[in-house]
Parts: structure tokens; sequence; C-alpha cells
């Protein structure tokens, strides 16, 4: 678990460089809960990690190469991937991403209050939790 939140800590810690692709949006915060390789699937392991957007807060265009289930804890966020229409999920509603999917919008809903949202990753053993794209 300390490798995978090495890694996610440096992949997200990028996040404010890319603040000027988000409209100079504050970025979110990032809180790994757990990992765990997958045994009958050798060189998977899932994440699960909670993001908190501040109001306002967006995340930069990324991917992930992994399935992605996100679970809304508290507060509104607008999710959107390339090629697919953004919705506005509120408190106990879930959205899905694709190893292919480019995330091309993730923010906040609102500009006052903050919005919280659990992450279930399954992914290749080692590989980045984010990849920016351009």
């Amino acid at each position: 678990m300390y490798r995978t939140a090495l890694l996610l800590t440096a992949a997200l810690a990028a996040a404010p460089a890319f603040a000027h692709s988000t409209g100079g949006a504050p970025g979110p915060n990032v809180a790994p809960l757990m990992t765990q390789a997958l045994a009958d699937h050798p060189g998977k392991e899932v994440l699960m990690i909670t993001v908190e957007y501040p109001p306002g807060g967006a995340d930069p265009v990324h991917r992930h190469d992994a399935h992605g289930f996100i679970y809304v804890l508290e507060g509104s966020i607008v999710m959107g991937v390339r090629g697919g229409k953004e919705v506005t999920l509120t408190a106990g509603q879930t959205f899905y991403e694709g190893p292919a999917d480019v995330h091309t919008v993730g923010r906040n809903a609102s500009a006052t209050q903050p919005a919280k949202f659990l992450v279930f990753l399954i992914k290749n053993r080692d590989a980045p939790v984010l990849i920016p794209v351009e």
C-alpha cells in the first residue's frame, strides 16, 4: 500500500500544475484508503481512494488506464468522458469510466459547497494512478 500511496501522491501532486487547464480551479484533495492485490488476477490490484473537490474545484483532463467506479458521498459533481455526455451526480449516485476513457470533465458542481466521492479502481499493479492528457 505504501508504494501505491507514493505513486498516487506523486501523480496527484502534479494536479496544481494543471490548474490552468481547468480555468484556475483548485485541485482535488485525495486520500488513499486501501490497496489490495488480486490473487486470482495476477498483476492486478484494487485501489480505493476518496476525492474531495473544494468549492469550484476541478480535475485536469486525464485518464486512469483502469476500471473506475465512482460513488458520490456528499455534494454534487459533474463527470464526463470523451465522446459521452456530461452528467451531474449527487450523493448516492454512481459513475463508471473504463481503461480507454479520457476523463474530460471532473468538477464540483457547486461554487460554495465541497463535494466528496469514493473511487474504486481496478488497475495493473505498478501502473500510475493518473495519466495527464493534453
